[in-house]
């Protein structure tokens, strides 16, 4: 009997698939994915003499629909998210080239041979040195946000103010958005920059990192992005300027401690490295299959 093209399909699939996961097809259990995806071909496949009668085109329809989605299923299942047995294979996030990377000194960098993207910066000690660093800013961030950052003296009169004071009365003077994006962008960002990085720098110590430790590396980032102390910083800067004929200026105790965060946020992300963390952290799926990787493959340069 002839094959039809759902079996044409089933066997092309089942061949790429048993590559990619180094599985015979007939080796997979039938009430797994071979028979999620069995299921709709069969039905495709209803001898022609019998296809007037028991499958309309709008059956058949439906069922190519259910047939191509069963494809992708049995090919995301068995193919993605599989670990590769050797870990120092990356793909380049501009050109995708796959390459292996190189043995490298502290300090130095990997880069595609192709586009000469770097793809990854060794740092010495680098966990070791962001917990110290992280574990500084905490300290500089309290001290920053409970104590008076700048004050004035005008014709007998003195007044402070804090951080968090200053959004304060941006409020009451109806400059709410401003109040909002100062609270924002200097206070609460900052504090989550440095939270996510003790949670992200502690839970990488352990001997296995728990997943959780994935997700604050993933919204990480973003927090360093609405982090901008050095902006209003500058704006403080700017405003003194202004009003130095007008009052005596006094800096507080937490402007000096905002200049110090400055620069220690910065030390602290750029002796971090995010690839020795992902390195550490446990795989969501712990029984699944190492993939070879495919040979031969192009080796990044250093």
């Amino acid at each position: 009997m002839a094959k039809g093209p759902c079996s044409r399909i089933m066997a092309t699939v089942g061949s790429s698939v048993s590559t990619a996961i180094g599985r015979p097809w007939a080796s997979l259990p039938r009430g797994g994915p071979r028979s999620f995806i069995r299921r709709p071909l069969v039905v495709l496949e209803t001898p022609s003499n019998h296809s007037a009668a028991l499958v309309t085109a709008e059956h058949t329809g439906h069922r190519a629909r259910a047939c191509v989605r069963s494809i992708r299923y049995v090919i995301r299942r068995a193919v993605h998210n599989r670990p590769l047995a050797d870990t120092r294979v990356i793909g380049c996030p501009d050109c995708d080239l796959l390459q292996r990377l190189p043995q490298i000194a502290p300090g130095a960098s990997a880069r595609c041979p192709r586009c000469n993207r770097e793809l990854w910066r060794r740092r010495e000690d680098s966990l070791n040195r962001t917990l110290a660093l992280a574990s500084a800013a905490g300290v500089l961030y309290v001290v920053a946000n409970t104590t008076p950052m700048l004050g004035l003296t005008a014709v007998g009169h003195q007044a402070f103010t804090t951080v968090f004071g200053g959004a304060v009365q941006l409020w009451h003077d109806d400059e709410k958005i401003v109040a909002v994006l100062v609270l924002f962008t200097a206070i609460i960002a900052p504090a989550l920059q440095i939270s996510l990085m003790l949670g992200i720098v502690l839970g990488a110590h352990r001997r296995h990192a728990p997943r959780w430790v994935g997700t604050l590396l993933r919204h990480q980032p973003t927090t360093r992005l609405w982090s901008m102390i050095e902006v209003m910083m500058l704006g403080v800067l700017v405003a003194l300027i202004k009003i130095a004929e007008l009052a005596t200026v006094l800096p507080g105790v937490a402007l000096y401690s905002l200049g110090a965060l400055v620069f220690l946020l910065a030390a602290m992300q750029s002796n971090f490295d995010p690839k020795e963390v992902w390195d550490r952290i446990e795989w969501a799926a712990t029984d699944a299959p190492r993939l070879a990787a495919p040979d031969p493959l192009e080796e990044a340069t250093s």
